[in-house]
């Protein structure tokens, strides 16, 4: 019978033969986890942000209705107070969505920003990257011709 070649040895040759630079997969992970990093502290600001706009909206907007639901000396000044009150809720939302939009701008900009950057560092590795392979395949490559 005949017996079945052993792949795994041959496999291993070969690529022993080829090097494998591990440090441009630790750069990769720094990279990805340094961008991870400030993406998140892109979010969370902006939530920091966000949280406070609400709180202090809620808060106005509890002070408000406080005053509204005041007792009033003449029934008409209930529907004045109403009135005032749902004036002042609109003026007031349009005010705070206002500032929502920036908070959403701000993040839009500063994520933008660092995808370019981040971009612009992934192409500078790539291409040492690519450079580094390229010259340790050719020397790989003549040291197994010689």
């Amino acid at each position: 019978m005949a017996q079945a070649q052993d792949f795994t040895a041959v496999l291993k040759d070969a690529l022993g033969a080829f090097p494998v630079d591990t440090k441009a997969m630790e750069d990769a992970f720094k990279s990805q986890a340094t961008m991870n990093e400030k993406l998140a502290g892109v979010a969370l600001q902006a939530a920091e942000k966000s949280s406070e706009l609400s709180a202090s909206w809620t808060k106005d907007t509890l002070a408000k209705l406080a005053e509204m639901t005041a007792v009033k000396a003449d029934p008409a000044d209930y529907a004045k107070a109403a009135t005032d009150f749902a004036s002042a809720q609109a003026e007031v939302a349009a005010e705070n969505m206002a500032a929502f939009a920036e908070i959403a701008k701000k993040v839009q900009m500063d994520t933008v920003e660092l995808l370019m950057a981040a971009g612009k560092d992934l192409q500078e590795d790539a291409t040492a990257a690519v450079k580094k392979a390229t010259d340790d395949v050719s020397k790989a490559a003549k040291k197994a011709t010689a």
